[in-house]
């Protein structure tokens, strides 16, 4: 079963190529981002955590769970906050995800596991992943991306971008570059190559 990371910047196309390796091969996909949600939720260790990290902060939606978007707010402004909750969160994301991969090696169902994260160059997952791939699109391309699909305002998407690795930083580290400036159907092709290479 060959571990491979993929990342990219925002509005780069993830999904619809995650989508396609999903439904076209035998891949066992998980998003870091939706692991860290779950890990984040009210009883669990990291929950408690950050609790106690930010104590006193309006961070709460009106059920006790974290409010994603106050929680955002919080870290997006402000690097400090960013770098608690990262130490919190990250660690317990990578022996999560670690721990299934070695579950899934054992079951021996899937080709492929497929891990879509960020984060996955600067938390060092080319030690862990048998290769990194890195899905590249355009700036201008991305950020209208961004505002059609997710209504996102140029002041968001500029604090996220400058959130992001530069795209020189990314390639350096990645050993697969998938170009998704064209049509859908290019980018699958590089994806179904990029698959079919032991």
């Amino acid at each position: 079963m060959r571990f491979i990371g993929i990342t990219g910047g925002v509005g780069a196309g993830k999904s619809e190529l995650l989508h396609y390796i999903e439904k076209e091969f035998l891949a066992k996909v998980l998003l870091a981002d939706e692991l860290a949600h779950e890990l984040m939720t009210p009883g669990t260790a990291c929950f408690a955590q950050i609790q106690k990290a930010f104590a006193g902060e309006d961070i709460y939606a009106e059920d006790g769970s974290f409010d994603s978007v106050k929680l955002a707010l919080q870290i997006f402004s402000d690097p400090a906050k960013r770098k608690t909750i990262n130490g919190i969160v990250h660690p317990a994301v990578k022996r999560e995800i670690l721990s299934r991969v070695e579950k899934e090696r054992e079951r021996g169902v899937y080709a492929y596991f497929i891990l879509e994260a960020a984060l996955l160059v600067e938390e060092g997952y080319d030690k862990i992943c048998d290769e990194l791939w890195y899905i590249d699109a355009d700036e201008a391309l991305r950020r209208s991306r961004l505002k059609n699909s997710r209504g996102y305002s140029d002041q968001k998407t500029d604090a996220i971008l400058r959130s992001q690795l530069s795209e020189q930083e990314y390639k350096k580290h990645c050993n697969v570059i998938i170009e998704n400036n064209g049509t859908l159907k290019e980018a699958f092709e590089q994806v179904r190559k990029a698959l079919a290479q032991a």
